[in-house]
């Protein structure tokens, strides 16, 4: 990826309309705010990000794992298409606690609830960190009432306050002008490093803007938005159990998105590229990651999607991809294994562009050639391309290479 400004990678085009701020600023009508609650042993754990418009619309998506945390739980039971505010704490997950974690939950949300004189079910709740261990209910919501009091314009706090293996904050502040030459304000906050796996990972993302849109409206783009970015990457395929993404429009603008128009169309454009970067900035982190890779699939629509997230989930296919190793077998075997037996194995196959396998058989390279390719997978964004028989289908999946770091992080974290 590439250094300068928020859209640093290749796959990620950032559009004409979009001018990008300060990645810790807010849309109008929006605070937000992070403190040290005592969850972690140090560094701020605990977040609020609140609307102040009284009609905010909201749009939330959830990971679809059986087991999920308290906090998605008792979201669900709120007002999720008129939320106002998200609590959210770092270093303990509120998950497989019973009774006592919903209890917790509850209590958080109403604390929030209270302090920012609003009704619990327009706050939304969510926890990241260790699973099977009870979150400290005293902190919580002590550190929910010391947000309320610390909330202001500026988003660095909040996010920071969601991190937990990860490297550094992941946000964007952005400035949409819209054909009808008014101009809105688009921004999200996102953590995630590790247990990450298609359909969502361990992740957090908060979307809001100042634009007023329908619920409807709102919940189609968070929809499809989230289907072309956190729905397409893994970093180790591992499906969590707290997933969630809450996206909000508060009209604080005074610029209304109507359906189906131009600015409508605008506005979806930056709300995929900001996603689609926000989701790529994870896969890049991944708890140690040193490579990026892109595959695609194209051919069979009841196959592609399956042959691509078994490629992006091979350790074997991300241990070469850490070693720059173009060992293109293990892309073969992944899809070979996708698709099962009885099934011709005639599949193309092109990394960085070149062609290293057509109709299911390795294309003869000679010393200049082998070189090239591997000088093609020594950078840090790789692209793969499988072309299968048949047509109507495409898939893509974003994924990290496994490093040694991967595994020291996830071999001491409860301890």
């Amino acid at each position: 990826m590439s250094e300068e400004g928020f859209f640093r990678s290749r796959w990620v085009d950032r559009p004409a309309h979009v001018t990008e701020l300060d990645p810790t600023a807010l849309p109008q009508g929006f605070r937000a705010a992070g403190v040290h609650a005592g969850i972690k042993p140090e560094g701020l754990d605990v977040g609020l990000l609140v609307s102040d418009g009284e009609d905010t619309v909201s749009a939330v998506r959830f990971c679809d794992n059986a087991l999920v945390g308290a906090p998605i739980a008792v979201t669900s039971e709120a007002r999720t298409d008129a939320l106002r505010a998200v609590l959210a704490n770092s270093g303990n997950s509120n998950v497989a606690d019973g009774a006592r974690g919903l209890e917790t939950a509850r209590a958080s949300q109403a604390a929030a609830a209270e302090a920012l004189g609003i009704d619990p079910e327009l706050v939304a709740l969510a926890s990241t960190g260790v699973i099977g261990r009870e979150l400290p209910r005293d902190a919580l919501t002590a550190g929910a009432q010391a947000c309320a009091a610390a909330l202001g314009p500026d988003a660095d706090d909040f996010t920071r306050s969601i991190l937990t293996t990860d490297k550094g904050p992941k946000r964007a502040c952005l400035e949409v002008a819209l054909p009808s030459g008014a101009t809105v304000r688009l921004a999200g906050q996102c953590k995630g490093a590790g247990m990450i796996s298609p359909r969502f990972a361990t992740m957090f993302c908060f979307v809001e803007t100042d634009g007023q849109l329908e619920h409807s409206t709102l919940d189609l783009l968070t929809g499809v938005c989230v289907k072309r970015s956190f729905d397409r990457v893994s970093v180790d395929g591992q499906l969590s159990t707290s997933d969630t993404v809450i996206a909000f429009a508060n009209g604080a603008s005074g610029v209304k998105i109507e359906p189906e128009t131009a600015d409508e169309l605008a506005l979806g454009e930056a709300f995929d590229a900001l996603m689609r970067q926000l989701a790529l900035e994870m896969v890049a982190d991944g708890e140690g990651a040193s490579r990026v890779a892109r595959v695609t699939v194209e051919g069979d629509a009841t196959a592609v999607d399956k042959v691509a997230r078994a490629v992006a989930d091979s350790p074997l296919v991300k241990s070469a991809l850490l070693g720059a190793d173009p060992n293109f077998g293990r892309i073969l075997q992944s899809a070979g294994q996708a698709l099962g037996s009885g099934t011709p194995f005639v599949v193309d196959l092109e990394i960085e562009g070149m062609q290293v396998v057509s109709a299911g058989a390795v294309i003869d390279l000679d010393g200049d050639a082998w070189r090239t390719l591997e000088r093609s997978v020594e950078g840090s964004e790789v692209e793969f391309r499988l072309t299968l028989p048949g047509e109507g289908g495409e898939a893509e999946v974003f994924f990290s290479d496994l490093t040694h770091e991967y595994v020291t992080i996830n071999s001491e974290y409860s301890t």
